[in-house]
């Protein structure tokens, strides 16, 4: 995740009360709310309608037309209130983020997430607990540093949902690079080429590690991921790359790093992968670091 160098912005963090409803903030972007007291309704045409109590998130990996809004009909108007004026009021605590990406490797992340996540309370582990209890510590505090501190808070609660999410998915309803980090044997090749991505690996090395015959591993790797090895291998290289040409280091040191023995064979790789040249992304790197997403980027034919 750490890869990803993704940043989180809270929008939105009040007790809301009255007749209130809260509407889709920015379609299309990645975001999350979270009830940090109370109970609401959620509805989002054409997929769900269900009540969110206190310490449920949700998480849309590309917003969709929702909204939220209180349980019980009240005579009295909206009211979006700091945590303190509404200490003593009836209504929902609701803090909302968005979340952006400076790394094209989101997009797989993403793409591998159901339309609406919902992670319950109940069914989360103490990390969840855990967070809340710290973000609601915040937002009863009113000094500057108070941004902050939910800005990060709510990054570990995207982290933590996206971890628990991928970890309790036995099955996926497609096949998806992300089902190899479940497989209790090609995720220990994925180790090994994560771990030397600049060593050249063949097939049948990378079948040791799995503990497989070259067939086997090679077939099973296709049947979960939709790709190949040598396609996630050359993946991987270059996500890292992206992120190292971002830090500034040369196309050269970059080339080394990642495996390719040719500057040639790298640049044409990493054009293939990103419509860009690496000199490029090197030379204007604050502003790819300032892009939520790489807009063309180069992906596996899964299926094919």
């Amino acid at each position: 995740m750490g890869m990803l160098q993704m940043q989180v912005q809270v929008y939105h963090n009040a007790k809301v009360c009255g007749q209130w409803r809260i509407n889709e903030h920015e379609l299309g972007a990645t975001c999350f709310h979270i009830v940090t007291e109370g109970s609401c309704s959620l509805e989002v045409p054409g997929q769900l309608s269900c009540q969110l109590n206190s310490g449920d998130l949700l998480i849309f990996p590309r917003e969709l037309p929702h909204s939220m809004g209180a349980l019980e009909t009240s005579a009295e108007p909206q009211l979006h209130l700091n945590y303190q004026e509404a200490s003593a009021l009836s209504g929902t605590g609701m803090l909302c983020g968005k979340v952006s990406f400076s790394h094209p490797a989101a997009q797989q992340i993403l793409a591998a997430l159901p339309p609406v996540l919902i992670i319950r309370r109940e069914h989360s582990g103490d990390w969840l607990e855990q967070l809340l209890s710290l973000i609601i510590t915040a937002s009863y505090q009113q000094h500057c540093a108070s941004t902050v501190v939910l800005d990060r808070l709510s990054e570990l609660l995207f982290i933590y949902a996206l971890q628990q999410h991928f970890s309790c998915q036995k099955q996926f309803s497609e096949r998806s690079f992300m089902a190899l980090y479940n497989h209790p044997r090609l995720v220990k090749a994925l180790a090994a080429m994560h771990a030397n991505p600049q060593r050249n690996w063949s097939l049948a090395e990378l079948a040791v590690t799995a503990n497989q015959s070259r067939t086997t591993f090679s077939n099973s790797f296709r049947s979960v991921s939709g790709w190949t090895v040598m396609q996630y291998l050359s993946w991987w290289r270059m996500q890292l790359a992206w992120g190292l040409l971002l830090q500034g280091q040369t196309v050269a040191n970059v080339c080394d790093q990642v495996g390719y023995q040719s500057q040639a064979a790298f640049s044409r790789v990493f054009n293939k992968h990103f419509k860009l040249n690496a000199g490029e992304v090197r030379r204007e790197r604050q502003k790819f670091r300032q892009q939520p997403l790489a807009k063309s980027v180069w992906l596996p034919e899964s299926g094919k």
